[in-house]
């Protein structure tokens, strides 16, 4: 059996709010035996996985790790919501400030992705999509783990694990963008044909990405003062008529 069951049926259990004891009768199994599929120390046969499936109606797929519905359905480039598409999940109510700095993240992210469209390079694509959701999974799990009765089997990593493997993760994937974006090979990974490396300046930027661009030059000026900058007026700025 794979090393995510365990995990799954830990936390389907608990999410039920079912002892040990009480989830084995009803699945039919001794307390022992849960408890040694709970923990990876036995594995189960194909019978006991599709009477769990059964049982928290979940889907096999989701139970050995294959989907992360639990539906078990796959999804597709086509399935994903539009990130400003309508509906209750997409609605903030009070503070102003988290609208904010979602359109600052997101519109510089439509720059960001339409530069290694142009850039062509599938590694590079990937090296730095996993250093930025890396930084989602990191926010994410701080604000989930500050509760600490949110149920912690919806991660594989042990929360004190985290951080510090989270942090190594993004050194690693941002270190091999930097050198595939400089045109060098990494591993089995093609660095960036030097006839694609991006041209770029604040001035085509801003003409390029006339709905984007401010958001973009806010963000980096936002960053930098929180990295310690004190120079201002960094950002493009058109010139005023006469």
């Amino acid at each position: 059996m794979n090393h995510h069951f365990p995990r799954i049926i830990t936390l389907l259990r608990k999410e039920r709010g079912l002892s040990q004891k009480s989830a084995a009768e009803q699945l039919g199994v001794s307390q022992a035996l849960l408890s040694h599929y709970e923990k990876g120390i036995r594995e189960c046969g194909l019978e006991f996985v599709v009477r769990v499936a059964d049982f928290y109606n979940v889907s096999t797929d989701y139970l050995l790790g294959r989907s992360p519905h639990r539906t078990g359905a796959m999804i597709t480039v086509e399935d994903l919501p539009e990130p400003d598409a309508a509906g209750k999940e997409n609605v903030f109510k009070g503070s102003l400030l988290p609208t904010l700095n979602k359109k600052l993240i997101a519109n510089s992210l439509n720059i960001i992705y339409s530069i290694l469209q142009k850039c062509n390079n599938k590694h590079l694509t990937t090296e730095i999509s996993a250093f930025l959701s890396v930084a989602v999974y990191k926010a994410f799990r701080l604000l989930y783990s500050s509760n600490g009765k949110n149920p912690q089997g919806l991660f594989s990593i042990s929360q004190r694990l985290s951080n510090g493997r989270a942090n190594a993760a993004q050194e690693v994937a941002i270190s091999n963008a930097e050198a595939l974006s400089c045109g060098e090979n990494v591993d089995d990974m093609e660095g960036l044909d030097k006839e694609l490396l991006p041209v770029l300046s604040p001035e085509q930027l801003s003409a390029e990405y006339p709905l984007f661009s401010s958001s973009l030059f806010n963000l980096i000026q936002n960053a930098e003062a929180r990295m310690g900058s004190k120079k201002q007026g960094n950002t493009p700025r058109t010139k005023a008529k006469k």
